[in-house]
């Protein structure tokens, strides 16, 4: 039991984590809380189902056939590509449509407010485009395999589709901390995020940090909504859903430290997979944020302070 319930939370705070990045990033840079995040991510993980459909049709309209034990076929991987890139695409619009104008004349509150409208119209928009209904990328089911017997620890067992949200979320945070570490691009991040005045006077674009900030955090956000359909069903509400608990390990790990949004990300998952069979799945949130007062009144500015903003 206990082992299912730690492998569980890990799965959930995977998601939640791929999530969180994003959003403390855009608070690095940006100073204000973004609040359409949420809204990427569902819009994410439509726009891969729309080219799921696309990828099927071109492979010659029939079933997806799946990859070894997975209950998706390589269409899904490249929808998720396209579902990503389209994502980016849609953050960078939002951005100069709205933030960027806003941001050389309103203070953060300003910005905090027009992401809550931004995020009202992108949840409606997208209701009016899918419907309302649950959607899937698959409709295969899939047994949950024994990793540990029973007699450890009460045993664990996941479906091969869990493995694989899990690796993959591995990748993508071992992959975005070399990026952020070892390139030009990702230290150029990081300095203004530390001090912006200080960077352009040295010579960085900041411009270009900020599209790169909306480019990284909304591929990430995508990719969260994608492996949240994968595992569960899609809705659009599904980043609304999501959005709290972002938040949530966002705090808790610190405002503008990835690496305290990745560690928040999966305190967070644990929490509420905890909560599920001592308290009930209705209260699973409210567990998450138990668990996040508790830790702040302890620490209150966060696990990761040292480099939060």
């Amino acid at each position: 039991m206990i082992l299912q319930i730690i492998a569980d939370g890990l799965i959930v705070g995977s998601t939640i984590a791929l999530g969180a990045i994003g959003l403390t990033m855009t608070y690095s840079l940006l100073r204000f809380a973004n609040f359409a995040h949420g809204e990427f991510i569902a819009w994410g993980a439509y726009l891969a189902l729309t080219f799921l459909g696309f990828f099927i049709a071109l492979g010659g309209g029939g079933a997806m056939a799946p990859l070894g034990p997975f209950s998706f076929g390589w269409q899904l991987l490249a929808a998720l590509v396209a579902g990503a890139i389209a994502t980016a695409i849609l953050a960078l619009v939002l951005d100069w449509l709205l933030f960027d104008r806003l941001s050389a004349q309103g203070s953060a509150i300003v910005l905090t407010i027009a992401s809550f409208g931004a995020a009202l119209a992108l949840r409606n928009f997208l209701q009016f485009v899918y419907g309302t209904l649950p959607a899937y990328y698959t409709r295969e089911l899939q047994i949950a395999i024994h990793i540990v017997p029973r007699d450890v620890g009460g045993g664990l067992r996941a479906t091969p589709d869990q493995l694989f949200v899990l690796a993959l979320a591995l990748v993508l945070v071992v992959g975005l901390h070399l990026f952020l570490q070892r390139t030009t691009a990702g230290r150029a991040m990081r300095a203004v995020a530390h001090n912006p005045a200080l960077a352009r006077v040295t010579g960085i674009d900041v411009a270009s940090v900020v599209r790169w900030t909306w480019i990284l955090g909304a591929i990430l956000a995508a990719v969260a909504g994608t492996f949240a359909g994968l595992v569960g069903q899609l809705r659009p509400q599904i980043g609304f859903d999501l959005l709290l608990p972002l938040f949530a390990a966002a705090i808790l790990g610190g405002i503008g430290s990835v690496p305290g949004a990745v560690i928040g990300g999966l305190i967070v998952g644990l929490a509420e997979s905890a909560a599920v069979p001592l308290i009930g799945a209705e209260y699973r949130a409210a567990a998450a944020f138990g668990v996040l007062i508790a830790i702040l009144l302890v620490r209150p500015q966060g696990l990761f302070a040292e480099r939060a903003k």
